[in-house]
């Protein structure tokens, strides 16, 4: 009886902590779903919607973003004591700096120098090009001279938002900037297709703005009408480049007979305009246009592709030339340094040729795994570091930081999650790192630990850089298919980093990231008779998709995993496009380098590096990247033989 009486009271007191639990619970996500509706009212500016979220979450366990969220609605009228209140409370956080950077923002667009100069160099990331902007603008008002400076920051029209243009109006207005500046500014905001911008920007040399986006929107009824003066020759130009995007020869043509009414200079321009437009097409003829193109002066998007389209042609001399004159920001990338060093090794200058690759030896990635193979070695895998202690890990789940983050990321808030776990990682030491990269394990945060290890400089722990979860799965899969595993978690590592959950701007899901199309298609291939769309994120069937459709475009691009992998990313049918104006067969590194998509082109630099590293740990010897890239031909090309020559 008393047996009896003391379950029951065991199992009341648990009921009752399971209905407090559940109160809880239900508390919890009312909270939660009170602090997405507050971003977002933060995001639209509405104040009075924010005050009334703030006043529900006063026990909220991230405080600072609640703060912050309503603050952010009302900094406008906020007075500066409690915007210099709130960032002295959170000084050295990652929210802290996030208010700091708007409030810059907010006294650029006021002309609020004397403010902006004093908190300018409390900004942590300054990673803001506005605010770069704006305080080019702040020196200029004082009588600075900085037109080199401007000229080195204009470079990514994207970026630019309200500020830079009003920096290039302040400095045409004062003189720095003259028209040579004004007019290159116009060109690229038009090689990059901003029409607005363009209009903004060639108001300053006088053009009336109807003209500017007439050249970019109807350029074939600016071509014809070229006159004497110069802002009726660099339309013209800006034109140019617009009709090359829409038909080559059209804009060849154009060229060729309005040669005679420009200047040498002007017609260079000219011939790099069509350029980058044949570049970005893989047309045949691009490393001829950029060489009548001469010494024209390039964007960075031009100086890169000039180098990529000698590359393509086989043309060593008009590749080194175009790294030479590329700014030293893009000579120091490892791509153009390992590039250069192949075209030195052409040449004969072996030595030079050896120290650039050995330069970038170190860096585990494309490049550096490629310069690794010129100096006569094989990929391996570093030395496994000591592992993190449990004291060590235990330090980073105290960290407040990495709680704010973790709390963010259960919300699917990944900007926010992101930042403030990388906050935290700024200014840890290689110990430090493998910790908070084991921590990310523990808390089933396969991409920060993946992300965060990647950062280690001395000690590496490649169990953490390159995982291989689901393997009972991964093996039956690809075993199935006779499929490179490693390949296909190289994939995995960058497609979806591991989350199982993730999808793309474009409605790609689950770990290898399908979209509901393909998966539809490739279930019906296979006879997967129990497919419905809701089980794509499941990892049994994502798995079993995403192979059996990597499997297809493989086999479809007769076995090149360079080509594979860039159909994965961009469809099949535009790497067979891209193969078929190749004039002969190319390096798998050189098809990669050259694909006209930046994300392809680095989604499948990134997957066969990855690859590379995973077989490297699944076999337990060294690996040659150079052998996985293969080399490309042209569908049906065959290789000429020495009989084939001509005398």
């Amino acid at each position: 009886m008393r047996a009896r009486t003391i379950f029951y009271q065991l199992m009341a007191a648990a009921l009752g902590a399971l209905a407090m639990s559940s109160v809880a619970l239900a508390q919890s996500g009312g909270d939660d779903e009170n602090f997405l509706s507050l971003r977002d009212a933060a995001r639209r500016g509405d104040a009075v919607r924010a005050a009334d979220l703030a006043s529900r979450l006063a026990q909220y366990p991230i405080p600072s973003y609640v703060e912050y969220y309503q603050l952010k609605t009302r900094l406008a009228g906020a007075s500066q004591g409690e915007i210099r209140d709130y960032l002295a409370r959170h000084a050295g956080t990652a929210i802290g700096d996030r208010l700091r950077n708007d409030w810059l923002l907010l006294l650029g667009a006021n002309r609020d120098w004397a403010t902006f100069d004093e908190q300018y160099p409390q900004f942590i990331l300054d990673d803001d090009t506005q605010l770069k902007c704006y305080a080019l603008m702040s020196q200029a008002q004082k009588g600075e001279d900085v037109a080199a400076a401007a000229r080195q920051l204009l470079t990514t029209p994207k970026t630019y938002g309200e500020a830079c243009p009003a920096l290039v109006a302040a400095l045409a207005q004062n003189g720095q900037f003259k028209a040579d500046d004004i007019w290159a500014q116009v060109r690229l905001a038009g090689e990059a297709n901003y029409s607005n911008l363009a209009r903004r920007l060639g108001a300053h040399p006088g053009m009336p703005e109807s003209a500017v986006v007439q050249a970019l929107e109807r350029p074939g009824l600016v071509i014809g009408r070229v006159g004497p003066d110069r802002g009726s020759r660099e339309l013209f130009l800006v034109a140019l480049g617009r009709l090359a995007a829409g038909g080559l020869e059209q804009a060849v043509q154009a060229l060729e007979r309005t040669a005679p009414r420009l200047s040498a200079a002007e017609q260079a321009q000219g011939w790099a305009q069509i350029a980058l437009q044949a570049s970005l097409k893989a047309a045949p003829n691009a490393a001829e246009y950029w060489r009548r193109a001469g010494k024209a002066p390039l964007s960075l998007d031009g100086h890169q592709w000039k180098a990529r389209s000698a590359l393509r042609a086989g043309d060593w001399k008009l590749m080194r030339d175009a790294i030479d004159a590329m700014p030293s920001s893009l000579q120091n990338d490892n791509a153009w340094v390992y590039w250069k060093g192949r075209a030195l090794k052409v040449d004969g200058r072996s030595a030079e040729a050896q120290a650039a690759f050995k330069s970038i030896s170190s860096q585990m990635n494309f490049y550096g795994q490629l310069a690794t193979e010129e100096l006569g070695l094989r990929i391996s895998v570093p030395p496994q570091a000591t592992l993190a202690s449990e004291d060590e890990i235990n330090a980073m789940a105290a960290n407040p930081g990495f709680k704010r983050a973790i709390k963010l990321l259960e919300m699917n808030l990944r900007f926010e999650g992101y930042r403030e776990w990388n906050w935290q990682l700024r200014k840890m030491n290689d110990r430090q790192v493998l910790a908070a990269a084991e921590f990310a394990r523990r808390s089933n945060l396969l991409d920060r630990m993946v992300n965060t290890s990647d950062r280690t400089r001395t000690e590496f722990d490649f169990t953490q850089r390159f995982p291989s979860p689901f393997s009972e799965q991964m093996h039956k899969a690809t075993q199935s298919l006779n499929l490179d595993k490693a390949w296909v978690y190289g994939l995995i590592r960058q497609e979806s980093r591991f989350i199982l959950s993730a999808r793309s701007h474009v409605g790609a899901s689950g770990l290898m990231q399908l979209m509901p199309a393909t998966a539809k298609f490739v279930a019906r291939k296979i006879g997967m008779q129990d497919f419905h769309h809701s089980r794509v994120n499941d990892i049994g069937t994502n798995i079993v998709l995403g192979t059996s459709y990597l499997n297809m475009v493989l086999t479809d691009l007769e076995g090149s995993q360079a080509m594979a992998t860039a159909a994965y990313n961009a469809g099949p049918g535009r790497p067979r496009a891209w193969r078929s104006t190749l004039s002969r067969t190319v390096e798998g590194a050189v098809f990669a380098e050259t694909i006209p998509f930046t994300e392809t082109r680095n989604y499948v630099k990134n997957v066969l590096s990855n690859a590379t590293y995973y077989a490297a740990l699944f076999e337990g010897r060294p690996q040659s990247l150079r052998e996985r890239l293969g080399s490309v031909a042209p569908k049906g090309y065959i290789e000429p033989t020495l009989a084939d020559a001509r005398p």
